[in-house]
């Protein structure tokens, strides 16, 4: 008999119902962090090219 992998095993556990949402809100924070972060670059150019009023803008688009 073959062992499972420890991608197999991750994929057992992480596929099972009770952690279906758990997965679904890893998903969210990871996505909404990248989404955060990209706009804090934008800002932090925005300040870098002295265009501090311009931020407000930005956010309001």
């Amino acid at each position: 008999m073959e062992e499972a992998s420890g991608w197999q095993n991750i994929l057992e556990i992480a596929t099972k119902p009770d952690n279906i949402p758990i997965v679904g809100m890893l998903l969210l924070v990871i996505f909404f962090t990248w989404l955060g972060l990209r706009e804090a670059f934008k800002h932090d150019k925005l300040i870098e090219e002295g265009k501090e009023d311009e931020i407000p803008n930005e956010m309001w688009k």
